[in-house]
């Protein structure tokens, strides 16, 4: 009787478990997360706040997590779980420093308030709201920013016609920006600023102005802070008397000097015709045997910097044939040294949800109105266990979905709710709602573009572990995982989430061979022309007796 009541306690505890899981899948919502539109702008020493919202507007008193954080996800600044502050994960910077703003909660709005605002302070923070197996995060900036000493000015004394005045404005951060202003509130000209920065990362900027008017009266140096918008100002009046006076007796200085330089001048003249002669043959033997000289320098030169040029050349080559693994190079250069790789998409391993097309070289959702966070992917039929091999996709509406790419081990677990790391077999990049990441071991960290890639390049060295990613848009290097752990065979890995995203392998040997047919038919056509531009020439050759050549 015990045994029986113990299994029907174990039963009803199961599901309830079930159901306690079911309901939290159903109650998840989707959400949006906001932040502010413009930096937040503290003062040092002072106090910010990083405000938050989701829409539409739902109290957050039973949102499972609130985090913001900086770079890392594991790193926080703030951590908000179960209704309690967790201390454990918070940053040791930010410890004792930080609160939680409750007041809005009801209508879907938190804020963290950090005190005793610090310069380290300043940079990019990432508020995270969970709810379930759902989550969005936003993007907030914090500029931190002193206002400085008022600016001392002073008089350094005349120079290039007028009087020198220097103003110097120290303790500010960031750097200010120092004018100068006459009476009437015009700009004058100055020369150029010299700044220095102190052992507390606060600016130093001084400035000078040469005044040559004496009628200008008195000006006013101002120094203002372009993040707070103030400014503080110092004015100085210069007397008449301070500017250099002209003496009555310096032209007549002047016309004597001349005409005493004159009456030089032309008695060198005389001297030197006299000797010119004499120094004109011994002058033409010394030029002869400089240019000799000169000459014979100048051949040794030239041959020991071809030598050594050369030295350079082998030397450079060695060491980029030894380091070129390592080095972040142009993917058109790191492409001579990898094999393109025929990749199609394996029917078999993607989710009914995806749309493979006849050629399975392409891959979109059947229906872009749902939002899907994970589950959804599919892999490459072609595996990789040795060498080195490279493929391009080419991503369509790329910048507005979700979409995750790279390389995964071929005994991946893609069943249920997982996340991509190295540690369980992943190596990819992608793009969510607040910009693009590589997925590492700790988390993800963020990714940025000169270009946004309409084309990404995949590079796997399986004799190296070194998986890169470059954006074949530019060129440039986007992403690498060095010193991966293979085991195995290991396929290429495609994951879309939400959006009408399209992602298309491209056919290299396709490619390729469209060029050499094209670059063919360009060259028939310059020999055809060629043969044409020559008869004609001939033609003409002989009615003008010239010949005429066409470049092409």
């Amino acid at each position: 009787m015990g045994i029986c009541c113990q299994h029907a306690l174990l039963f009803q505890f199961t599901c309830l478990l079930v159901l306690e899981e079911l309901f939290a899948l159903v109650s998840t919502k989707e959400f949006e997360v906001f932040g502010p539109s413009h930096p937040v702008v503290a003062e040092l020493g002072g106090e910010a706040v990083l405000p938050c919202s989701v829409s539409p507007a739902v109290s957050l008193e039973s949102m499972e997590e609130l985090r913001w954080f900086r770079a890392r996800f594991s790193e926080a600044v703030f951590v908000y779980r179960n209704r309690q502050e967790q201390k454990r994960e918070q940053r040791l910077e930010y410890s004792g420093r930080t609160s939680l703003v409750k007041d809005q909660f009801h209508q879907g709005r938190a804020a963290v308030r950090i005190g005793n605002i610090r310069q380290s302070d300043s940079g990019i923070y990432i508020c995270f709201f969970k709810q379930g197996v759902f989550y969005e995060e936003a993007i907030l900036e914090l500029k931190v920013a002193v206002m400085g000493s008022v600016p001392e000015v002073y008089i350094k004394g005349p120079e290039d016609g007028g009087l020198c005045v220097v103003c110097r404005a120290s303790g500010w951060y960031p750097k200010p920006q120092v004018q100068w202003r006459d009476s009437r509130g015009e700009t004058l000209p100055a020369s150029p600023e010299t700044h220095s920065e102190g052992a507390e990362g606060l600016f130093t900027v001084e400035t000078s102005m040469v005044v040559r008017n004496s009628s200008l009266g008195n000006v006013t140096c101002s120094a203002s802070n372009p993040t707070l918008g103030q400014e503080k100002a110092m004015a100085i009046v210069i007397p008449e008397p301070f500017f250099p006076q002209t003496s009555p007796w310096v032209p007549a200085f002047a016309i004597t000097m001349t005409v005493m330089g004159l009456l030089v001048l032309g008695s060198c003249c005389l001297l030197r015709r006299e000797r010119c002669s004499r120094r004109q043959l011994r002058q033409e033997r010394e030029r002869l045997q400089s240019e000799k000289q000169a000459s014979q320098a100048t051949t040794e030169e030239t041959q020991m910097t071809t030598r050594t040029l050369h030295r350079e050349l082998d030397r450079r080559k060695a060491a980029y044939m030894a380091a070129w693994r390592k080095a972040q190079l142009y993917a058109d250069w790191r492409k001579e040294h990898f094999q393109a790789w025929p990749v199609t998409l394996d029917p078999d391993s993607a989710h009914r949800i995806l749309a493979i097309s006849q050629d399975r070289m392409q891959v979109t959702l059947t229906d872009t109105t749902m939002c899907l966070d994970d589950l959804f992917s599919v892999l490459g039929m072609e595996g990789i266990s040795s060498g080195r091999c490279y493929w391009k996709v080419k991503i369509k509406n790329g910048d507005c979905s979700k979409w995750i790419l790279g390389v995964c081990r071929g005994d991946v677990e893609r069943k249920g709710l997982y996340f991509e790391s190295p540690e369980k077999g992943f190596w990819t990049v992608g793009r969510s709602s607040s910009g693009y990441w590589a997925y590492i071991d700790t988390g993800r960290t963020s990714l940025s573009f000169r270009k946004t890639p309409q084309c990404v390049g995949v590079f796997v060295d399986y004799s190296e572990g070194d998986i890169s990613f470059y954006n074949m848009s530019d060129l440039s290097h986007i992403f690498s995982f060095h010193e991966a752990s293979f085991s195995g065979t290991v396929f290429p890995y495609f994951r879309i989430k939400s959006g009408t995203v399209c992602m298309t392998l491209c056919s290299i040997a396709q490619a390729r061979g469209g060029k050499e047919e094209e670059e063919g038919r360009k060259n028939k056509g310059k020999k055809r022309r060629g043969r044409r531009g020559r008869r004609r020439r001939g033609r003409r050759g002989g009615r003008m007796g010239r010949s005429c050549f066409c470049l092409i």
